[in-house]
């Protein structure tokens, strides 16, 4: 027999593929993560990893093991969930997982009325460009740009946003009602993201020339739009408390001649097990009022 701790060491090198990487899931130092890895595999007498340059590959003990591995993860996360679900007040910590223009310019400024109303509540937000798996509990809630369609999970769609460029007030009127947007000084997101809508869009308008800024923190576009460096392409709704921002103008002509500006949805989702849980139900309620005061 052997222990939850691990079967939560197995599983974090198969998914991280490195010692440092599994470490970091675990939250423990990768001399940890070795020294309770060679335990598991002197108490079963089989090697469970190939050690390489690269990391460590899992043997066919290792993937023999995973669909039990696997099972006692999700036993594991329902007793956690029921757990949970015993709880009667809303403290605690709450994890949320946010896209950094959203956590910057709506979210973070609303924390402190969510404290006012539960002094007991933490909240974490993860505002990475990332997917987090809800059903492994990596968050308790995310906002997500399209609803899940696999997994035990809720969803509710919070609002519906089309983008529009934006540029600094000075800019605008500078430039008056633009005739040709691919002549615009563009800001948008880095190349490893050139796979989101908005950055797909604004690559499509604007010639190669006339990209000045490329960055994949949103708060920095912002910052440099507001800045006058250039033009950001950003849903409306998300822009309309940054006051040093404005639309920006194309004659008439010029907007029948642009493709049709990106348009997404925005859900909030939750593991079934969790949603009426206090901490995070109080905090999927806050979600819904925010975004229904931006309709």
């Amino acid at each position: 027999m052997f222990r939850w701790d691990d079967v939560k060491v197995l599983l974090a090198l198969k998914r991280e593929r490195t010692l440092g990487g599994a470490a970091r899931r675990l939250e423990v130092d990768a001399t940890t993560v070795g020294r309770r890895l060679g335990a598991l595999e002197s108490a079963l007498g089989a090697q469970l990893f190939d050690r390489t340059p690269d990391g460590v590959v899992a043997t066919a003990a290792a993937e023999e093991l995973l669909g039990a591995a696997e099972a006692m993860e999700l036993a594991a996360q329902k007793m956690e969930g029921d757990v949970a679900g015993l709880e009667r007040g809303v403290e605690g910590l709450v994890r949320l997982s946010v896209p950094p223009g959203l956590s910057d310019l709506m979210i973070a400024p609303r924390v402190a009325e969510l404290y006012r109303r539960h002094p007991k509540l933490l909240l974490e937000l993860d505002a990475r460009v990332a997917y987090v798996d809800l059903s492994r509990r990596e968050a308790d809630l995310a906002l997500r740009g399209m609803r899940p369609e696999k997994g035990d999970l809720v969803s509710v769609r919070l609002t519906t946003a089309t983008s529009i460029p934006f540029g600094c007030t000075t800019l605008r009127e500078e430039l008056g009602n633009v005739r040709d947007a691919s002549t615009l000084p563009w800001i948008t997101y880095g190349p490893e993201l050139d796979h989101i809508p908005d950055a797909a869009w604004v690559l499509s308008v604007a010639s190669p020339s006339s990209l000045v800024l490329r960055t994949s923190s949103f708060s920095s576009q912002v910052g440099a739009a507001s800045a006058g460096v250039g033009v950001m392409l950003a849903p409306r709704e998300l822009m309309s408390g940054v006051e040093a921002l404005a639309p920006i103008r194309f004659t008439r002509r010029e907007a029948g001649r642009l493709p049709p500006m990106p348009t997404g949805s925005l859900y909030l989702v939750a593991h079934r097990s969790m949603r009426q849980v206090p901490r995070v139900a109080a905090v999927w309620e806050f979600l819904c009022e925010i975004f229904q005061e931006n309709r």
